[in-house]
């Protein structure tokens, strides 16, 4: 027997409950007025230096058209350094003094301490450190032949965080900047086909809550869980069974079935609001906060609701489901998909 184990397992529970409810008026109260101080403080990002990964499309391409509107000098860091150098081109129209191209693969460890190095050399300094980079799987945890094609996605996703957070925060603590960590809402889901990506967003949010502990005195740190965002990986690019890159809107289609996808106009604007602020989370759209409450309090529904939504169909195809049936035959998809997402004439794309 446990005695002291027993004595919490009796007293914890009921007297936590009360203490909840009792305490929850009073801290929502001082949280709001705390967001509404800060919001009147926002931070001015402009002349401040401002690194982005994964910057050639997507949530990081638009975010730094976002800084650059703001004055802010940026780093930005991808693969395609075309592409990279177009996005550099449009944020110095925009209002960016000088964007820095760093062709990189984030998921090597030399090449992110080569950004980090290359962006303090040139700049002199770092204020902002967006870890944006992600690819993402689409394929059920049993059709994968070799389980090292799924290693990208860790490695990009979750290491590539790492490795540039770890290089960068010596110079972040100088100039007490900030960490802008993308997750997803999709760390909260037990969404199927996505086991890898869903479980690297996941450590992601692990990873960041237990460095804000560690270093939250020197260096804010955002955490972004966005939802269903107008990018690349909602127009149907995924990384294979085979661990290549292709594009499929069918698959997109059965994954995403009948949920909204957001602007990513929008979805930027609302982000770098709430990293101005010093938000310690922030969820674009703001709706999809609600996924983590349903996750605790209704486990069992949300598996339910996923498993019908995403596996059951008539057939063995897996794009063959009910959420994509439901999503053609309402005619929600012109509502719910911004047109980027849903052109026939997508080529395919390459990484990032």
């Amino acid at each position: 027997m446990d005695p002291l184990n027993n004595f919490l397992n009796l007293i914890l529970p009921p007297t936590s409950l009360v203490s909840f409810f009792f305490f929850l008026p009073i801290y929502l109260f001082f949280k709001s007025l705390s967001s509404i101080i800060r919001s009147i403080f926002s931070e001015d990002v402009a002349g401040k230096v401002v690194l982005i990964t994964g910057a050639s499309s997507g949530i990081g391409e638009h975010l730094a058209y976002e800084y650059a509107k703001r004055g802010a000098y940026l780093a930005l860091v991808a693969r395609r350094e075309n592409r990279l150098r177009e996005v550099a081109a449009v944020a110095q129209y925009l209002g960016s003094p000088y964007a820095l191209v760093i062709p990189a693969d984030i998921s090597k460890i030399e090449d992110c301490k080569r950004c980090i190095q290359t962006t303090v050399t040139h700049f002199r300094r770092l204020d902002h450190l967006v870890n944006n980079a992600g690819v993402s799987s689409v394929n059920l945890f049993e059709e994968y032949d070799n389980l090292q094609n799924a290693v990208p996605v860790m490695d990009v996703n979750f290491w590539g965080m790492v490795y540039c957070s770890y290089y960068g925060i010596p110079h972040l603590k100088q100039s007490r900047g900030k960490i802008i960590g993308i997750a997803s809402s999709a760390a909260w889901l037990p969404a199927p086909r996505l086991s890898f990506y869903t479980s690297s967003k996941a450590a992601v949010i692990s990873f960041y809550e237990t460095l804000r502990v560690e270093v939250g005195r020197d260096i804010g740190i955002t955490i972004v869980t966005p939802g269903l965002v107008e990018s690349e990986m909602t127009q149907g690019k995924f990384i294979s069974k085979d661990g290549r890159l292709y594009l499929d809107q069918q698959l997109r289609d059965a994954t995403v079935s009948a949920m909204p996808i957001m602007p990513i106009d929008d979805a930027v604007k609302g982000i770098l609001r709430s990293v101005c602020r010093g938000d310690r989370y922030a969820t674009e759209p703001r709706w999809m906060r609600m996924a983590f409450y349903y996750k605790t309090l209704w486990p069992e529904l949300v598996e339910w609701f996923n498993y019908l939504i995403n596996m059951r169909g008539s057939s063995d195809s897996p794009t063959d489901t009910f959420g994509k049936r439901l999503i053609q035959l309402s005619g929600l998809k012109s509502w719910f998909y911004p047109d980027s997402v849903r052109s026939p004439d997508l080529a395919d794309l390459k990484t990032s």
